[in-house]
């Protein structure tokens, strides 16, 4: 079954200014060894819910039924892709999978969607990922050279031509997994399902999270541990870097051939995209972003009489900061969870009208007071700088902005949609005074890198700052543009990127 959606929505969106990286995407999977009535749509349906904030573009889910699969996807929230009679007609099986998205790669289009469903001579397939290749470009041309003929502009279809290719000499369908893993380079965490079996894949670096979970006799994998929360399931663990597992009629398996590395798990998972009740790679996410707070306190003192945060995942570091400062903690934004994300209205006075309606100063808290506003992370800074003002209207006497993370200054090939240096504003203005002067604070600090690597202590792993220090675990694509194959054949080729100023 197919939907397609709100094929009319602008996508000049892509392209809007924002404070905030867009949050890749969100994926879920269940195996049970019987059919048990709608059961596998109804949980797919809310642990995408519990997912929904990692990507808020489309939405779909696979329920597959002794072979046979159905899937529905569409551009939208998840409650108004997936209606009751869309989940009925989705019809009982012992296997789904589901996934929200947020585009990396491949412009917000139904075609994009997600689950990709792919008929081929070994029989079908059906995959939802979340990542980005850094060799798409690479395998996709060669694949094209080879006859392949592509319908979306996803990295997912690279991912699941390499695999279907592999599948021509392997005996199985994991068997073809672990083969294509030699060829697919940067982050994918995948969950596929073909006509018996569920299989899970983190790439060899974990540079996104994958987690197993159990509710009863059913095998399930989710971004994040909240999904299982949702369904009432049981967190069982984290998926290894490298690692496939498999769910079949013989019970869980795994191979571990490319297993061995350090993780190298995107430290924005921890500061911005995951859910606060999640745990990733063993550590609370509320937790680690507390501990940045903290750790912005002793760093960054400040003279103040309160400490707010921005809703909603600067609010933890804002109570770490509190605590550690000894300075109160205070509500001073109220936010209307009813109102849209910011980013989606076409320019940038709709935006500033949508954030006013969104979020509202609350004067009790800080009119005539000295505020440390703390914010996870700020991107461009159009935002930031509304919000500011919208705090000195009501009254705020002085303004010292701190940010539980250091200055964003390079783009992210792995997964997150942050690739232009020229838009951000750490690169845009040199120095925090500069910074403070644009956004309209009194003044404005960073966490610094040596910090945030210390917000989540991962054991001997490692947390990718990249996106920081422009140091990356793997090499970046030979081909800048994320979106070589968006463009009309009429279009001239994007301009290569520029480097950052030096400081």
């Amino acid at each position: 079954m197919y939907n397609g959606g709100d094929s009319t929505k602008d996508e000049g969106q892509h392209t809007d200014n924002y404070d905030k990286p867009r949050e890749e995407c969100g994926v879920f999977g269940m195996y049970n060894t019987i059919a048990v009535s709608d059961v596998a749509a109804a949980c797919a349906y809310y642990a995408l819910y519990a997912l929904q904030h990692r990507g808020q573009e489309s939405a779909g889910i696979c329920v597959g039924d002794d072979g046979l699969m159905r899937v529905h996807k569409g551009l939208g929230l998840v409650p108004e892709v997936f209606t009751p009679r869309v989940l009925d007609s989705l019809g009982s099986g012992n296997m789904s999978i589901g996934h929200v998205r947020y585009s990396t790669t491949g412009a917000p289009q139904i075609e994009n969607a997600q689950p990709l469903l792919v008929h081929h001579v070994k029989g079908s397939m059906a995959l939802v990922h979340n990542g980005n290749l850094t060799n798409a470009n690479e395998l996709r041309e060669e694949l094209e050279l080879l006859g392949g003929i592509f319908h979306t502009t996803s990295d997912t279809e690279v991912i699941a031509y390499t695999i279907t290719q592999a599948r021509l000499s392997e005996p199985s369908i994991e068997k073809a997994v672990a083969a294509a893993m030699h060829k697919l380079k940067g982050a994918y965490s995948l969950v596929i399902m073909s006509p018996r079996k569920l299989i899970a894949v983190r790439d060899p670096q974990g540079f996104r999270p994958l987690c197993m979970g159990r509710l009863g006799d059913a095998v399930m994998f989710a971004s994040e541990s909240c999904a299982f929360s949702a369904i009432g399931a049981e967190f069982i663990r984290d998926i290894e870097p490298g690692e496939v597992v498999v769910a079949s009629p013989s019970g869980v398996t795994g191979i571990r051939d490319h297993c061995g590395g350090k993780s190298r798990l995107c430290v924005m998972e921890y500061v911005y995209i995951a859910r606060n009740d999640s745990v990733l790679e063993g550590e609370s996410v509320h937790l680690a972003r507390k501990r940045a707070g903290a750790f912005l306190a002793r760093s960054h003192p400040v003279d103040a009489d309160v400490v707010i945060g921005m809703p909603e995942s600067g609010l933890d570091a804002a109570l770490g900061y509190a605590e550690e400062s000894g300075i109160p903690y205070g509500v001073g934004i109220s936010r209307n969870r009813y109102v849209g994300r910011t980013f989606i209205q076409p320019n940038q006075s709709d935006r500033n009208d949508a954030v006013h309606i969104k979020l509202t100063p609350l004067k009790a808290t800080i009119e005539g007071k000295r505020v440390v506003v703390v914010e996870d992370s700020v991107i461009r800074g159009t935002t930031t700088r509304h919000i500011l003002n919208l705090l000195r209207n009501a009254g705020a006497k002085e303004i010292h902005m701190r940010i539980a993370s250091p200055p964003f200054k390079h783009p992210c090939y792995f997964g997150i949609d942050v690739d232009n240096y020229e838009d951000l504003l750490a690169n845009r203005f040199a120095g925090d005074e500069a910074i403070a002067r644009e956004i309209g604070a009194d003044s404005v600090r960073y966490l610094s890198i040596d910090d945030i690597s210390r917000i989540a202590p991962v054991g001997d792993a490692q947390l990718c700052v990249g996106c920081f220090s422009g140091a990356y675990p793997i090499d970046p694509p030979k081909e800048t543009s994320k979106r070589k194959f968006e463009r009309p054949l009429s279009e001239a080729p994007p301009k290569p990127l520029k480097k950052p100023p030096t400081d």
